[in-house]
């Protein structure tokens, strides 16, 4: 299907619409959304607009399916699959000035926020009344609620609390057309025809643009206890994660982290740790609830799980300082890799008993095709976060062999009975793995539905499949 692009009179009838201090033109000022976080993609759309309303949103789309302009909804930018970028060119719809949180029910345990609210800012909101939203990725202290909603996004607390599908009750969408609908109810229930909440949720910008979001919200549990173990294996760490399970316990978080990202954090990131020659690998596991004796008596018996792994150490965090200062060990892996290697990230998932299979079978790959990794993630739900380090790979190595090793990488996880994503989303770079796992029925059903949202397909082209 081809597009077209924005002439002068679209561009005056976009300025019409939402204003022109809100409209971007120059080049320069293009520049900050032609990327995002993941690698070093750069994208330029021709315009970008910033509205403020869902019927601004429905004018602009309305003109853009009419004249076949191509349109990419941005939320912060912070992706890692290129969800957001404008591959076709176009009109980039930047939700920035969706700010609001619209209300807090303290009575209903539930709010109404606006898609381009900062995701740690809601939880501090929310928490300040005693409640929780326990949705909180990596980069919650930047990304926005509305593209947490689009991608799927988790965190470590999903182990415990469950995925942001759990926590969505109804959406203001605005549809390709322009129609403005809100997708199911504020209910905790739901068995009323197809479920439209939970169709967009994960849908990355390609059936509709949000516009607003209900969420369910718990009581903020008062105590937590924090404690890092080390092992002598990547694996006997992981195979500790399914013991603590098996005991009865279910922790507010599992974080494994293999050796090296202590080592990149502590040379790039400025933390202070004390590293053991025996340290390969680490849990970082969180208890939390109201009654502290519950809290500790669970803490020792996830103690005595650990030491039948070979675990010698477990450090307790004894302040909140520690704790945080623990968790920003974890937080900032990511950022120490990516601004001192080249390097390339992939997230899969897998039922968390095959975690040890998946590490050991990822460095193995590594070795056979001379890529080296680090890897860490959501152990207590099995979602594992590669960042594979050029290293001493050649260029020419890295250009042409990588995407074979990391094709047998999804072929092992898939094998374990897994899947490609477990909460960054395909977006443009990992559509291409999308046939490692579904078949040719699973991509007709996906363009069928994505036909009826978006029979022009100006909504985010070029994305998931």
């Amino acid at each position: 299907m081809a597009f077209n692009k924005i002439d002068d009179n679209i561009l005056k009838a976009i300025i019409a619409i939402a204003g022109e201090e809100v409209v971007i033109t120059g080049h320069a000022d293009l520049e900050k959304y032609s990327h995002d976080e993941t690698e070093d993609l750069s994208y330029y759309p021709e315009v970008v607009v910033k509205p403020r309303s869902a019927e601004e949103i429905s004018a602009l789309l309305k003109l853009c399916n009419e004249h076949m302009i191509p349109v990419t909804p941005r939320g912060a930018g912070t992706g890692l699959s290129g969800g957001a970028l404008s591959v076709m060119g176009g009109l980039l719809i930047s939700m920035e000035r969706f700010n609001q949180i619209l209300s807090i029910d303290e009575q209903n345990l539930q709010a109404t926020v606006e898609p381009g609210v900062i995701t740690e800012v809601f939880m501090n909101a929310v928490a300040e009344k005693g409640l929780l939203y326990p949705v909180d990725p990596a980069s919650k202290g930047s990304c926005f609620i509305g593209g947490n909603v689009s991608h799927g996004s988790g965190g470590p607390r999903v182990v415990k609390y469950g995925t942001i599908r759990e926590y969505i009750l109804n959406l203001e969408v605005v549809l390709p057309s322009g129609e403005i609908l809100w997708t199911g109810a504020n209910t905790l229930k739901y068995a009323s025809g197809y479920n439209l909440t939970q169709l967009m949720i994960g849908s990355e910008g390609t059936l509709g643009i949000i516009t607003k979001i209900v969420t369910k919200l718990i009581p903020h549990p008062t105590n937590d206890a924090l404690m890092l173990a080390s092992f002598p294996s990547n694996e006997s760490a992981c195979e500790a994660v399914s013991a603590i399970f098996r005991a009865g316990i279910v922790p507010s978080a599992v974080e494994y982290m293999e050796r090296k990202c202590f080592e990149w954090v502590k040379a790039y990131n400025g933390v202070q740790f004390d590293l053991k020659d025996e340290d390969a690998a680490f849990l970082l596991i969180e208890v939390d609830g109201t009654d502290n004796e519950v809290i500790f008596a669970e803490c020792e018996k996830i103690n005595l799980v650990l030491e039948g792994f070979g675990c010698k150490d477990v450090l307790f965090a004894d302040s909140a300082a520690k704790k945080a200062e623990l968790w920003r060990i974890r937080r900032t892996i990511g950022e120490s890799v990516k601004i001192n290697s080249v390097y390339k990230k992939e997230d899969m998932v897998v039922p968390r008993a095959a975690l040890p299979q998946l590490v050991k079978g990822i460095k193995e790959i590594g070795n056979k095709y001379g890529f080296d990794s680090v890897c860490f993630g959501h152990a207590g739900d099995g979602n594992l976060h590669l960042n594979i380090i050029q290293g001493s790979m050649s260029d020419a190595d890295w250009n042409d062999k990588l995407n074979t090793g990391i094709v047998e990488i999804f072929e092992l996880t898939v094998s374990l009975g897994g899947t490609i994503s477990g909460e960054h989303g395909i977006g443009l770079v990992q559509k291409e793995f999308m046939p490692i796992k579904y078949t040719d029925v699973h991509f007709e059903l996906w363009r069928g539905i994505k036909k009826v949202f978006d029979k022009n397909n100006i909504l985010n082209p070029g994305k998931i499949f």
